[in-house]
């Protein structure tokens, strides 16, 4: 996945290309009706850290923990967000973003329920994620509290010199969410003149949306295990019932030489 840029359209700023592979086209991050523009890039959201001329930026993301299937309706799933600082500065004022991207872009944004952790982790305030499609049918939750005001509201999460900040997040789908595969990326948006790059962003988080869970290894290994139990005891009490009968065979013809 190619990085994305963020594109200025009037007074905001729009979280716009998301490239799938190197010959997909890039394109634009404004809402399916046009009628608007994601606002990673605004300047309250804007990191206390990098420079826009250079060519790396200091935070790297990462995505742990998340399962390999979802069930539409089945609940949430908790999996992290991590934030690792490469410098020896602190940086603050960081709102990951969360990109959804569905194989058949059937998805809505009605049909992601995510959330997360504030500063302290679990045992922090939890917070909705607004979730929005772009005109390439991408869904994308920018970490923020929308809802917050004046000192209550979400200030970005603040990552110490050379250590690594893990954010919870809690992912579900909604009953009528059709089975799909999805990948999941997290970035971050720095603003560059009048646009917008995408920086510092994850590896893919491929998962499925299929009408039933997939049993853990240890589910699927327990009745494996049980098969063989039975397969190896049968085969025994086989073998004892088979001598029992050869050597009570053996005896009734000694008996009549005899």
């Amino acid at each position: 996945m190619r990085l994305r840029n963020a594109t200025a359209l009037g007074a905001t700023v729009a979280v716009a290309v998301l490239a799938l592979g190197a010959a997909a086209p890039p394109h634009t991050g404004t809402r399916a009706d046009g009628t608007g523009a994601f606002e990673a890039a605004a300047p309250d959201r804007q990191p206390t850290c990098g420079s826009p001329s250079a060519a790396d930026f200091p935070i790297r993301t990462r995505i742990s923990g998340g399962p390999a299937a979802y069930r539409p309706g089945g609940g949430f799933h908790t999996w992290t967000v991590q934030l690792t600082n490469t410098t020896t500065e602190p940086c603050g004022n960081i709102h990951p973003v969360i990109v959804f991207t569905d194989r058949t872009r059937t998805l809505k944004p009605g049909q992601v329920q995510l959330e997360f952790y504030g500063e302290g982790g679990s045992g922090g305030r939890q917070y909705p994620v607004t979730v929005e499609q772009t005109d390439e049918s991408e869904l994308v939750g920018v970490l923020d509290d929308d809802r917050g005001i004046g000192a209550d509201r979400f200030r970005g999460f603040t990552v110490p010199p050379g250590r690594t900040v893990t954010v919870p997040v809690r992912l579900a789908f909604t009953s009528d969410a059709r089975p799909d595969t999805v990948t999941a990326n997290a970035a971050i948006v720095q603003r560059r003149g009048g646009d917008g790059d995408w920086v510092g962003e994850s590896a893919d988080y491929r998962f499925t949306l299929a009408d039933e869970e997939p049993a853990s290894e240890f589910a699927e290994e327990l009745p494996r295990t049980g098969r063989n139990v039975l397969i190896v005891a049968g085969a025994s009490v086989l073998a004892f019932l088979l001598g029992a009968g050869t050597l009570a065979l053996a005896g009734r013809i000694r008996d009549r030489r005899g």
